[in-house]
C-alpha cells in the first residue's frame, strides 16, 4: 500500500490513487456524509455543458464525475493519471473515452475543448500552476474552467471544529471502508495545507484565466472556481 506525501511525487500519488480505486467513490460517499452527491451536481450547473460540446473532466478518477456531462449530450473526456482508476471506470463505463494523462502535460492539441474541469483533483497534482497553465491551453478561446475542490470554511469556529474532524475522525473511518486508509491521511493533510479561496482565484489569474470568480458549498468545505479563456 502507498501514501503519498505533502511533495506530491507524481508516482507516489498515481499509485496511491490505484491502491484506493476499487472502493473510491463509496469511501468518498461515507466520509463526505454523502454531500458529494450535492457537490457534483453544483459544479454540473456551472460547467453548464451542452450538446455536441467537448468537455475534459481531468482526475476523473472511475468517471463518476463525468456521468453529468455526457447526460447533456457533450462528448466528454475523462482523463486520470491512475491506471488503476481508469481500468475500474472502463469496466463500469465502458462507453467513456477513458484517457490516461497527467494534468501538468496534456496529450491534447492547444484550444480543443469548450470546458475543463477538474474535481477535487488539483491539490493532489505536482505543479498546481503548470496544471492551471496546461487547462488553459487547450481550451478554445470563449471556454470555461470550473474547479471544485476542498477549501476553508468561512465561520472561524466551524473551521476548527472541521480541521478536527480532517485529522481525528476521518482517519478511523477511512480504516473502516477504504482499501488503503493511510491514503485518507495523506488526503486530510493536503486539505489542509491547500490555499483558500482567494489564493486560488490569484493564481487561476496569473494562469491567463478572465473573470475568475468562486463560490462556496458546504460553509467553505468546499469552494467552485469558474474562470474562462478570453475570445
Amino acid at each position: 500500500m502507498t501514501r503519498a506525501s505533502l511533495d506530491k511525487q507524481p508516482h507516489e500519488v498515481a499509485s496511491m490513487f490505484d491502491d484506493v480505486a476499487e472502493r473510491y467513490d463509496l469511501t468518498n460517499d461515507v466520509l463526505s456524509l454523502g454531500q458529494d452527491r450535492r457537490w457534483r451536481k453544483e459544479v454540473a450547473k456551472a460547467v453548464d455543458a451542452r450538446p455536441a460540446q467537448k468537455v475534459l473532466d481531468l482526475a476523473a478518477g472511475t468517471g463518476t464525475s463525468s456521468l453529468p456531462f455526457a447526460r447533456t449530450g457533450a462528448y466528454v473526456v475523462p482523463c486520470d493519471f491512475s491506471q488503476g482508476m481508469l481500468r475500474v471506470g472502463k469496466q463500469r463505463q465502458p462507453w467513456l473515452p477513458y484517457t490516461a494523462g497527467d494534468a501538468t502535460r496534456l496529450p491534447f492539441k492547444d484550444d480543443t475543448f469548450d470546458a475543463v474541469t477538474i474535481s477535487f483533483g488539483l491539490r493532489n497534482v505536482h505543479d498546481t500552476d503548470a496544471a492551471l497553465r496546461e487547462m488553459y491551453r487547450v481550451t478554445r478561446p470563449g471556454g470555461r474552467v470550473v474547479i471544485c475542490e476542498f477549501s476553508h470554511p468561512t465561520w472561524a469556529p466551524f473551521r476548527t471544529v472541521y480541521t478536527e474532524y480532517l485529522m481525528r475522525a476521518l482517519p478511523p473511518v477511512a480504516r473502516a471502508v477504504s482499501s488503503n486508509p493511510d491514503a485518507y491521511v495523506y488526503l486530510a493533510e493536503s486539505i489542509r495545507a491547500w490555499p483558500d479561496q482567494p489564493a486560488l482565484a490569484e493564481r487561476l489569474g496569473k494562469a491567463g484565466w478572465s473573470r475568475v470568480a468562486w463560490r462556496n458549498l458546504s460553509g467553505g468545505i468546499v469552494a467552485l472556481h469558474r474562470g474562462f479563456k478570453a475570445s
